[in-house]
């Protein structure tokens, strides 16, 4: 009998031997479900809850955990089917009625139906914070059928469609709210976990350190080709430099502007650049006695050095603005009046004003690294035309709590839409209702304006919208509320072994992961 036992463990030996031989020569299955993707950030996340964040960094997470009715499709600003297969549009343009795929379920195996979408939105507009107010219209949400949901609208609101594309028109578990306390509606709790049915979920945050996403097996899409996600915090530009060039980290977020030269020399990387609808800008705030005067907004724009601000803080990686509306996004004028640095016309203009040794304060904050050289260069502009201008750094929630209260002059800001439509920049900036930190930082009225944009928030018609919008724009070129300084490039070094990254100018600082490999 010892003989046989022997014989049997001998043989046993011999066939982990060829199985590990086997292993050795034949690619497993394991090693393409294993790939993980690496991407180096400056800071760690606030919450991750679609019906608060308000941070394209946390959408960074939130984004791929969660799936809407429709998505941003591909990297247009248009809107493609996304749990929604279909949609209809009542003649009044008040009722959206929206079909769901079957057989949809969250990351824990819950179904995803039509009770769920409610659930979602019924949330969002309770918790009332930053993302509802995409949805300004929203009335009530309705369940048809568990693949029919219809949304009631108070008022025409064009933009809908898109809206629901935005991180706010995630939609939730339902079963989150087992994690309520004290009526939040489990905003504790998702605030850094995942309850959605996104190709990912998030399965891992060490604080300050590092987080995690795993590929989410209920997913009704196509299967990711990366297992994992790891997002580290790599809070120094230099350190996230050196670990992307060694290959520690697949994508680096935060690389400056002067070193993307040097790293598109490296044969192991490239550069991502493409425009972005992002935009810096700067606010004059007309209630201001000096900035009451048309003819000194103007002054000030003719005196600004857009090209310099371009060459110098930009290294060329953007275009100086015209108007409000940036390229590639439809309603932006080609043809539209645009200001250049013109010195005389700029004196001239004060002169007619009637203006002279004037002092303005330039307010800017830490939030963003290039607003200190862009406040240096305009006060060296404005020098030239005889407008004195003293320089005021403060902390960047200080600066916002100023900028709602209107006490400034002159400061520095960036806009990025929220939803594809001219809606974000020219509602939001220009609607004498919106007044602070709501959109309109320059505390600009004109009647004429208002009539205008609010007219074309109240139709559908795109060919009629775009009219009206241009008409306020002509009207705004003239008033100069803002000085209109660049639209942003979007700049993203990476391996070259990256692949399949769109990027979608709706989505900056956010990624396809479930469409990309390496």
């Amino acid at each position: 009998m010892k003989k046989v036992w022997v014989l049997i463990v001998s043989i046993l030996m011999l066939v982990s031997l060829v199985g590990c031989a086997k292993s050795a020569n034949v690619p497993q299955e394991s090693s393409t479900q294993d790939k993980s993707l690496v991407v180096a950030t400056a800071a760690d996340l606030g919450t991750i809850d679609p019906a608060v964040a308000m941070d394209n960094s946390a959408w960074k997470i939130s984004y791929p955990a969660y799936e809407r009715l429709v998505n941003f499709k591909g990297s247009s600003t248009e809107v493609e089917p996304g749990l929604a297969k279909s949609w209809t549009i009542s003649t009044d343009g008040l009722t959206w009625t929206f079909i769901i795929g079957d057989n949809l379920k969250f990351a824990d195996g819950a179904p995803l139906d039509a009770t769920a979408i409610k659930y979602s939105f019924d949330r969002l507009m309770k918790i009332k914070k930053g993302p509802s107010e995409a949805f300004p219209s929203l009335e009530r949400v309705t369940v048809v059928d568990p693949q029919t949901v219809v949304f009631k609208l108070k008022t025409v609101f064009p933009a809908f469609l898109s809206t629901l594309a935005t991180n706010g028109g995630g939609i939730v578990n339902p079963t989150v709210m087992k994690q309520e306390k004290d009526g939040d509606m489990g905003q504790n709790w998702l605030a850094n976990h995942t309850a959605g049915s996104g190709p990912y979920v998030l399965s891992e945050w060490i604080p300050e350190q590092s987080l995690k996403l795993t590929a989410n097996p209920n997913n009704s899409g196509d299967k990711p080709k990366l297992n994992t996600i790891s997002i580290k915090i790599i809070k120094d530009p230099s350190s996230q430099r050196m670990a992307l060039e060694k290959g520690d980290v697949d994508i680096a977020e935060n690389i400056p502007v002067d070193q993307l030269k040097e790293l598109k020399k490296n044969p192991d990387l490239v550069v991502f650049d493409t425009p972005s609808l992002m935009v810096d800008y700067m606010y004059l705030n007309t209630q201001k006695p000096a900035l009451n005067n048309p003819k000194v907004r103007q002054a000030i724009s003719y005196a600004v050095d857009y090209q310099g601000i371009i060459s110098s803080v930009w290294q060329g990686n953007a275009t100086q603005m015209r108007g409000p509306i940036p390229q590639g996004l439809w309603g932006n004028q080609p043809d539209l009046f645009q200001y250049t640095k013109n010195v005389e016309k700029a004196k001239s203009l004060l002169q007619e004003a009637g203006v002279k040794d004037l002092t303005l304060n330039f307010m800017y904050s830490d939030n963003k690294a290039w607003w200190e050289q862009e406040a240096q260069i305009i006060q060296n502009n404005l020098t030239e035309i005889g407008i004195k201008v003293n320089l005021q750094k403060i902390a960047y929630a200080a600066q916002r709590e100023k900028i709602d209260k209107g006490d400034f002059d002159l400061t520095l800001g960036v806009w990025s839409p929220d939803y594809a439509d001219p809606y974000m920049f020219m509602n939001y900036w220009f609607d004498s209702e919106n007044s602070g930190l709501a959109g309109n930082r320059a505390f600009y009225k004109n009647d004429k304006v208002d009539q205008l944009v609010r007219q074309a928030a109240s139709v559908n018609d795109q060919a009629q919208r775009t009219d009206l919008y241009k008409q306020a724009q002509e009207l705004i070129m003239q008033d100069a509320p803002y000085v209109f300084l660049v639209q942003k490039n979007y700049q993203l070094p990476m391996r070259k072994s990256v692949q399949g990254f769109v990027f979608n100018p709706m989505l900056q600082d956010m990624y396809n992961f479930q469409n990309m490999n390496k």
